[in-house]
């Protein structure tokens, strides 16, 4: 196990319009505002296209099965990370037939609006904490 403090630097709030990518929009924003290391607190809004990655083995590395489907869903939660630039969010949905979710991919469309919202960790180094197997 590895832990780390970090002051919380600022907020951020990224605003969707209808038909932005949210994982392409949240690494604009990463790379418009220069982050390194962030945390992912949370969504809302709702989507007309879903696209996610689930675990389907528990071996290492585990296999992974990719779910997409053209549906309206609202958004429940995002969450996850940015690591040295790099965004790591994993993301829920609803809908009237169902609720899913996993690690979000590019393809996940909003349909009306969005909304995601960061929070800076200014002092944390991320960097391969999303490494399979110790981080020196």
């Amino acid at each position: 196990m590895k832990t780390q403090t970090s002051r919380i630097g600022e907020i951020m709030v990224i605003r969707l319009d209808s038909d932005d990518d949210i994982l392409l929009s949240i690494r604009e924003a990463v790379a418009q505002h220069d982050l390194k290391h962030a945390l992912i607190l949370g969504a809302m809004g709702s989507v007309r296209r879903y696209h996610v990655h689930v675990v389907e083995s528990s071996e290492l590395p585990p296999r992974d099965i990719f779910l997409k489907g053209e549906v309206p869903l609202d958004i429940l939660s995002l969450n996850g990370v940015v690591m040295d630039g790099r965004v790591h969010a994993h993301v829920s949905f609803s809908g009237t037939a169902e609720t899913m979710g996993g690690h979000l991919e590019e393809g996940c469309q909003i349909l009306s609006f969005g909304q995601v919202w960061l929070v800076t960790a200014p002092d944390a180094d991320l960097t391969n904490w999303d490494r399979i197997g110790k981080i020196e």
